[in-house]
């Protein structure tokens, strides 16, 4: 299909929300690639000086309320209109992100990053549920790639380039940017963005809420859950423990090095420096590069053998980086990871469409992405206090590994029992 074909299948809705969807991922992941750094480095750094402790708790109360907030906000949306949500979204996330680039005390930080993930979780479900409204069977797969695509473009891209450059002048220029990165899609969403057509049958929050217990009186689903939750403790330590460990660990003269001799045969000196932010960008563009052919390999596989591969292959990228503090050894363990991710969590989203029952595939489905609320909700917390012990106090960093290696063993243990004891029986996984 050619470029031009590709551009003129879809409406001009589904390219304005794909424009939002890059800027904001470009704006949360640029700040995530840097903010459990930022929190804990001295004031006489840049930094605002709070405990890794501290940061445990902002960081297991923001993710989380991403994670769980569409549930409820999806609904919203139906109720008084996408146009509407998405204003609300956007002048909540930019004022979040200005007033975190402003604040230097523990409890207005909090505030304002809560700030922000609340408007984060109203414009989740809305750009998706723009998408699905754009399309038909005919390109809706196309379209939803697209839309993946270009949340991990954001995530390559921000923390690539503007990161680096703004952290030169002030870390506090990096909240300005992702307040002017969301802050400007106000003007696209009143001039250009227009409010699609309202689907006849829309839900009330009561019947979110009644679906919601529903979902979770049923106990296998939850175990599910709860066990798939393990590997991503283990993903969230990326934007915690990883940059930590990164910033105080790991000499990455030698990738400096390659990296300029290479920037050198077109520019004069220069003065490529590996930091925090490009941990985001190593799993982004391993994810660019590599999922489709991922994807490709493991189309025809079963679910839950690939998700056992994929956490597998997480498991044994995050045991690598206890091997050494070489810079090399630290980007492969990034890198096993990323391909772990991208095996195990499409083929996740296709089990539960397997395990559900018949008749609420659809509910189940909505309901899935909370293994980022528990996962996020433990790791925060739990990958603070355990470098804090470890690292900090300890001088060891090899045991802080293995230890969230053992989760990911743990999670593809609880798995195979899942699947042994627990699923349905009639589905062939």
């Amino acid at each position: 299909m050619s470029f031009k074909k590709t551009l003129t299948q879809f409406p001009r809705n589904f390219w304005t929300v794909i424009t939002m969807e890059f800027f904001e991922r470009g704006s949360y992941y640029g700040v995530m690639s840097v903010l459990s750094v930022y929190l804990v480095i001295s004031q006489n750094e840049g930094g605002l000086g709070f405990s890794k402790e501290s940061v445990g708790i902002i960081k297991s109360t923001i993710t989380p309320l991403l994670y769980f907030l569409p549930i409820l906000s999806g609904a919203i949306a139906d109720r008084f209109g996408y146009k509407k949500t998405l204003m609300f979204a956007f002048v909540l996330m930019s004022s979040g992100y200005f007033l975190t680039s402003l604040f230097t005390s523990y409890g207005l930080v909090f505030a304002s990053l809560i700030l922000m993930a609340i408007g984060a979780g109203f414009f989740k479900p809305v750009i998706s549920g723009t998408i699905a409204r754009s399309t038909d069977k005919s390109n809706s797969t196309l379209a939803f790639g697209i839309f993946y695509w270009t949340i991990n473009l954001g995530a390559f891209l921000f923390p690539l380039i503007l990161v680096p450059m703004l952290k030169q002048i002030s870390w506090s220029y990096i909240f300005v940017m992702a307040a002017v990165g969301t802050g400007w899609l106000i003007l696209l969403n009143i001039f250009v963005y227009k409010e699609p057509e309202k689907p006849s049958n829309t839900k009330s929050l009561a019947r979110v809420l009644v679906d919601m217990v529903k979902v979770l009186g049923d106990f296998r689903f939850v175990i599910m859950i709860v066990i798939y939750s393990g590997f991503w403790i283990l993903y969230f330590q990326q934007f915690d423990t990883v940059l930590w460990y990164v910033r105080e660990y790991v000499d990455t003269t030698p990738v400096n090095n390659l990296v300029n001799s290479a920037l050198g045969i077109f520019v004069s000196n220069p003065n490529w420096k590996f930091d925090v932010e490009h941990v985001t960008v190593i799993n982004a563009g391993t994810i660019i590069l590599l999922q489709i052919f991922i994807s490709n390999l493991v189309k025809n596989k079963k679910a839950l053998p690939t998700m056992i591969t994929g956490i597998a292959l997480g498991t044994i990228g995050m045991g690598i980086l206890a091997i050494s503090t070489h810079p090399y050894v630290f980007i492969l363990g990034i890198f096993i990871f990323s391909v772990g991710e991208m095996t195990a969590h499409p083929k996740f989203i296709s089990y539960v469409g397997l395990i559900a029952p018949e008749d609420k595939k659809a509910l189940y489905l909505g309901y899935a992405f909370l293994y980022g609320v528990i996962g996020s909700g433990i790791g925060g917390v739990l990958g603070a206090n355990l470098y804090v012990h470890f690292v900090d106090n300890l001088k060891n960093p090899q045991i802080l590994w293995l230890i969230f290696s053992s989760i990911g063993l743990a999670t593809i243990v609880g798995l195979l029992l899942y699947n042994k004891f627990l699923r349905p029986k009639t589905e062939d996984v």
